[in-house]
């Protein structure tokens, strides 16, 4: 079939002229740029693909495969197992080479140009010549950049490339910045020029890359604008209804994160219907759904957050995580066990004591370890410590089979769950009223919590000061506590920019009992009128800013 009338996803105007005589040809190079510029890779090569089989000489196509191929700003070359590494880096080479012999305008072969320098080597195992790719291809880029400054395409690209130099490291979240190498001020400069003119303002790729560039930085509101524009600009494609939430969790505006990402659910619906779900793709997937337990743990809505991280839960088998390459259970495992933090969130310890360990707790090993840390702190508040202290000996037999390949996006399984160790050993020593060394546990949980890379969402799902303040307000170290909070919601510089939680709910109750009882009453009544707003999307009652905290009977 030709491609033109067939059955295929919704991904808005997006349109780059090429040379072909084939109407199906262009249609599919079209859409493999559009899920190229939307992370999904496979499918993009797919899309190239198929416009080869209709024109043979389109060397623009063969250079799409190539770049689809390669690293992406959430796929680095250390992300890539031995296998994949090896077949993608071959493909690469294989398919720049033949379009240097195919048909291409001159803006075309300097793109096909360019792109040959991320590839510098044949040989997989030298890191450093792939490293040195990324600079070298940078590089290329911002020259063609500057010899095409009316091409879009071009410059959204060159941005890419200069992103991808230092991936996930643009700034400095102390200073605000640029972190050492990264050109992220360059990036930017050019990201601005489109999304200024009338052919940039809505192009995906510029408006999804202006998300990543800013939401290190010091002021992630600034793309605000560019977030909006991207709302629904193309339908079908998941990860682009979902980026604007990487800037509404940034800026407090956790119902509009919950929104965004049921609609990019919706959009992945869609594709496993087509392409199944044993597919890199899994993993953005998995990463929507993240994003809804955490926004919608953010603003006291447990229905919601439960019944995202049941359907993620569902969606990890056995069958897709047995996967050997990509290595799918390392990439998708620590996914798993989200209830359990939705289920601290709320204070649902019945549910917590009830919950079973995996059958295979070698594959599931973050999903056992994490099932004891909840099961810990749940016996811990129920009062029950000596078996909340069993649980522990468990957490720490199955912290200890965790391999270092298990990550969370940004952070590894063992860096996150290290926060873990640190929260049930203070919520242990509380309960057995050693207050003083309990509160040094919780607070060596906030500075590990602190010292995370950045991810989003955050890899520890509830923030450690939410604990750390209830319990200090509970034994009366008010002031303390009003400072634990207010780093929280980001009114002190304690925090950087990207790790700041304005206007959460749990930190806003702790905060305004805080100034009340430090009859600090002009800014209570402030932060109490942003309270009720935040707690009138909330399906549970607000008594404290963590479940943990005994003198409230509270579940939330």
């Amino acid at each position: 079939m030709s491609g033109q009338t067939e059955p295929y996803y919704d991904l808005g105007s997006y349109h780059r002229p090429t040379d072909t005589s084939s109407a199906a040809a262009q249609l599919w190079f079209d859409r493999g740029m559009v899920w190229s510029y939307a992370f999904n890779h496979e499918e993009a090569i797919r899309c190239f693909e198929r416009a080869l089989a209709l024109d043979a000489d389109l060397a623009i196509a063969r250079w799409g495969i190539a770049y689809a191929i390669g690293p992406n700003y959430n796929k680095a070359w250390e992300a890539f197992d031995p296998v994949d590494l090896a077949a993608s880096l071959a493909r690469a080479r294989k398919e720049l080479g033949l379009a240097a012999g195919n048909r291409a305008s001159a803006v075309e072969r300097g793109l096909i140009d360019a792109l040959t320098a991320r590839f510098p080597t044949a040989d997989p195992s030298d890191a450093d010549a792939l490293q040195a790719g990324h600079s070298a291809y940078a590089d290329a880029m911002a020259r063609l950049a500057e010899s095409y400054p009316d091409d879009v395409d071009v410059a959204v690209l060159a941005a890419d490339a200069l992103l991808n130099v230092t991936a996930w490291a643009l700034w400095d979240g102390r200073t605000g910045e640029p972190a050492p190498g990264s050109r992220v001020v360059e990036a930017k400069r050019i990201l601005d020029d489109v999304l200024d003119a009338p052919a940039g303002r809505d192009h995906p790729g510029a408006l999804h890359l202006y998300l990543h560039a800013m939401e290190m930085s010091a002021a992630p509101q600034d793309a605000l604008p560019a977030a909006d524009r991207l709302r629904g600009l193309v339908p079908d494609a998941g990860h682009l209804q979902h980026m604007p939430s990487h800037i509404d969790v940034l800026c407090g505006n956790y119902h509009d994160s919950v929104v965004a990402n049921h609609a990019a659910v919706q959009a992945d619906r869609r594709f496993v219907e087509r392409a199944g779900p044993l597919n890199f793709y899994s993993l953005y997937r998995a990463h929507d759904l993240h994003f809804v337990v955490y926004s919608a743990m953010f603003e006291g809505n447990s229905a919601v957050a439960l019944h995202a991280a049941d359907e993620l839960a569902g969606q990890l088998t056995p069958e897709l995580l047995a996967i050997e390459s990509p290595p799918m259970a390392d990439w998708l495992e620590a996914f798993v066990p989200l209830r359990v933090h939705v289920l601290v969130r709320f204070g649902r310890w019945a549910d917590l004591i009830a919950t079973a360990l995996p059958d295979d707790r070698e594959l599931y090993c973050t999903t056992t370890a994490t099932i004891h840390y909840g099961r810990g702190v749940a016996h811990a508040a129920t009062g029950q410590v000596d078996r909340a202290r069993a649980e522990r000996e468990a957490f720490a037999a199955a912290y200890d089979r965790i391999p270092e390949s298990r990550y969370l996006f940004n952070n590894t399984g063992r860096d996150i769950l290290a926060i873990a160790a640190e929260m049930l050993n203070g919520e242990i020593a509380y309960r057995a009223g050693e207050y003083e060394t309990a509160f040094t546990h919780l607070a060596r949980a906030v500075d590990l919590d602190d010292s995370l890379p950045y991810d989003e969402p955050w890899g520890w799902m509830q923030p450690t000061r939410h604990a750390y303040g209830a319990l200090l307000l509970e034994q009366g170290h008010v002031e303390q506590a009003a400072q634990v909070y207010a780093a929280d919601l980001g009114l002190d510089p304690t925090l950087s920019r990207s790790c700041q939680h304005p206007g959460n709910v749990w930190s806003l109750h702790g905060y305004h009992e805080c100034l009340t009882r430090l009859g600090r009453n002009g800014e209570a009544a402030i932060v109490g009128r942003q309270l009720e707003l935040a707690v009138a999307r909330a399906d549970v009652p607000i008594s404290a800013s963590c479940a943990c905290r005994l003198d409230t009977g509270c579940c939330g």
